[in-house]
């Protein structure tokens, strides 16, 4: 493997923006395309879909290179991208292959060779990969993945040597806590010489060729599929930006003494959209606001409208209603993927005729769904009837109440935190059109 330096990486990266250089760029993506299609493979298994995602990276790298700070890390940069963009085109596909990869994982498989080790290794490592911060990550591209030095680390993070050495071993002990709750038993030096030895792939001959060709067009030449899913990297990687800074800044001002501005707030009762939230999961047009309530509508999986502020204890109540499928209120959000739901069924609903009416409040952790308590009842409201509706959080005590008489009641300490929300949920045949009035936040 060529020993090239992150800052080499980020010259060209300049040169491409200020130049448009093809040969720059070529040169990027003759660098970095194994590593992109590797990580991308992994995740959706199907070699010409890996094909369209890295092609769909390095058209977003093509359109990004002039904002891209100096001291980013790039393989970490693509790396971090490919994950976004195979996870935006696996959602399209229902996450059908993340369930399948954890159906898997259940057994567990003690054996000793390399082999076997990455069988079970490789369906969670990039979920494993994303769940770390930025730094961890990077250093993780840059020792196993692209097989660096610990000089070389030290070098890209502007550390020493011995600094880089701690850090790749703080984040490998990361990786093999994660693997373990999911039952991998593996050693942290174990991990390390598992990912080194399988994590890229040698990628299609002409991929190269094909990417830059593609990527220099910045997308002009691209298939409608592949615009889709940098369509929905983009929005991913906006939304996580978005998360970042807003996290950040809650760290900044709660250490500067001003514990009431993230955590702690006043009672406030909205009225529309506000211009704070934003849509994490769907699109913005599945959002509106009319006669004096939010309304959502989806027909393709989960929408979700979610504020852009965090909470910690806090209580979200609206009159709810939905003539199709669910309308549900979300807490402590990290994500579309991991957060707490009160999901509302009511009864003449195509989803209750297949089971029954029901209020459920449960927990998604990464994409999969937990009940932690449910309520059935036949006859639990009409179809397009209003109720109101009522999810609380109090440190760990979670509580659903239905025209304020409490029904459901969990404790659960997965999320302290997060971000609030509304959810719809529909598909094909069976929509969603929940609606939701009198929204107010305490």
């Amino acid at each position: 493997m060529n020993r090239w330096m992150t800052t080499d990486d980020m010259a060209l990266v300049r040169q491409y923006a200020a130049t448009q250089s093809e040969e720059a760029f070529a040169t990027l993506v003759s660098r970095h395309a194994g590593l992109v299609y590797s990580a991308a493979l992994r995740q959706v298994n199907d070699p010409p879909l890996a094909e369209e995602i890295t092609q769909a990276v390095f058209i977003i790298l093509a359109r990004k290179a002039g904002s891209l700070d100096e001291k980013t890390v790039l393989s970490g940069w693509l790396y971090r991208a490919a994950c976004y963009t195979a996870g935006s085109a696996r959602k399209q596909e229902q996450r059908r292959q993340h369930r399948e990869s954890e159906a898997y994982m259940e057994s567990t498989l003690h054996a000793a060779d390399t082999e076997a080790a990455w069988k079970q290794m490789s369906p969670l490592l990039e979920e494993a990969m994303l769940r770390l911060g930025q730094t961890d990550r990077d250093v993780l591209v840059l020792r196993y993945f692209e097989g660096r030095s610990l000089s070389e680390v030290g070098l890209a993070l502007g550390a020493s040597e011995d600094a880089a050495k701690k850090r790749v071993g703080r984040a490998l002990e990361k990786l093999r806590q994660f693997f373990a709750k999911r039952g991998v038993d593996s050693t942290a030096a174990g991990i390390a010489e598992t990912i080194s030895a399988n994590s890229i792939l040698i990628a299609p001959a002409t991929l190269a060729k094909t990417v830059t060709a593609v990527a220099l067009a910045k997308g002009a030449t691209a298939s409608t599929s592949t615009l889709t899913l940098i369509k929905g990297a983009l929005k991913i990687m906006a939304w996580t930006k978005m998360k970042t800074a807003i996290v950040t800044g809650a760290v900044v001002l709660l250490t500067a003494g001003t514990a009431t501005v993230i955590l702690s707030h006043r009672d406030l009762s909205l009225r529309g959209i506000p211009k704070d939230w934003s849509v994490i999961n769907g699109t913005a047009d599945q959002w509106g606001w009319n006669n004096n309530a939010i309304y959502g509508h989806t027909t393709n999986g989960d929408s979700i409208l979610a504020s852009t502020r965090q909470y910690g204890d806090v209580s979200v109540s609206a009159m709810v209603s939905t003539t199709n499928r669910e309308a549900t209120l979300a807490l402590r959000l990290q994500d579309a993927d991991n957060g707490y739901l009160a999901v509302f069924v009511p009864d003449g609903t195509p989803a209750a005729i297949t089971d029954t009416s029901k209020i459920t409040l449960m927990k998604r952790k990464a994409g999969e769904e937990q009940e932690l308590a449910i309520l059935k009842r036949r006859r639990l409201s009409a179809p397009g009837q209003l109720e109101k509706f009522t999810f609380t959080a109090n440190g760990s005590h979670l509580e659903i109440r239905l025209n304020d008489v409490t029904i459901l009641k969990a404790n659960d300490t997965t999320f302290t935190s997060g971000f609030i929300g509304l959810r719809v949920y529909g598909w094909g045949d069976m929509p969603c059109d929940g609606v939701f009035s009198n929204l107010s936040v305490r």
